[in-house]
């Protein structure tokens, strides 16, 4: 039972710091209330800043997409219980997210800015719908399970672990992948596009892209009506010709 309780309490850990670190992000990109922020002027070489930040990135990108490859995650269950698998992937992740914020170094130089209160509100509001998108749609294919805290209250209560139906909400409907178009939103939706937040926002787009491809490739291995799915709905650019045409 202590065994069941730890990894209860582990996963409640795991997803409090990521709360934590989702929140802090937000503050760091968007450029207010966090003590370091994203954007700023460059404090010693450039070259040096672009390095430290091109390796934050690559840190993170291995580790986000290698702890969720299937052959990763056997051989993790021979060292951790199995339910706390996806609080241990969180908690990494959050801790890689932290250590990208914390060494995070600027670059400085703008590269465009949006001109005009009007204007800068509604880049800012793209930028919000972002952020609120990515967490909305990871209620939407079951947040519990995706951050690790259904698997470990299931071992806890004693009862073997299912695995959630794969299933297409609204959202999933007209894109494979709106959490991330959330997260390109909330990315590149700033009114004032500095050569740090650029360098950002590239950095993770390009992940984002090639990430999909290995998510897929072990989604179609998971659940093989994803093959068909991927076939009839785009990946991040809703179809808006067929919309209008069906709206017509």
């Amino acid at each position: 039972m202590i065994g069941r309780v730890l990894v209860l309490v582990y996963a409640v850990v795991a997803y409090a710091l990521f709360l934590a670190t989702f929140l802090y992000a937000i503050g760091f990109v968007a450029g207010f209330a966090t003590p370091n922020r994203l954007d700023g002027p460059a404090d010693g070489p450039i070259w040096v800043a672009l390095a430290v930040d091109l390796g934050l990135l690559g840190l993170f990108a291995l580790q986000h997409s290698g702890m969720a490859r299937p052959a990763f995650k056997r051989w993790l269950t021979r060292y951790v219980p199995s339910a706390a698998e996806r609080a241990t992937y969180v908690l990494l992740s959050s801790l890689a997210l932290a250590a990208l914020f914390a060494l995070w170094r600027p670059v400085g130089g703008v590269v465009w800015e949006v001109r005009g209160e009007v204007a800068r509100a509604a880049v800012f509001a793209l930028a919000a719908a972002g952020w609120l998108t990515v967490l909305a749609t990871t209620f939407l294919i079951h947040h519990f399970d995706l951050f690790g805290l259904r698997q470990a209250w299931l071992y806890f209560r004693g009862r073997p672990y299912t695995p959630v139906r794969f299933a297409t909400p609204l959202p999933y409907r007209v894109v494979r992948h709106p959490l991330y178009v959330g997260w390109l939103l909330a990315f590149w939706a700033a009114p004032t596009m500095t050569a740090s937040h650029l360098l950002f926002a590239a950095g993770m787009a390009a992940y984002i892209l090639a990430a999909i491809r290995w998510e897929e490739r072990d989604l179609v291995a998971a659940h093989p009506e994803y093959a068909a799915y991927r076939n009839r709905v785009p990946m991040l650019v809703p179809r808006l010709a067929r919309a209008g045409r069906r709206a017509g």
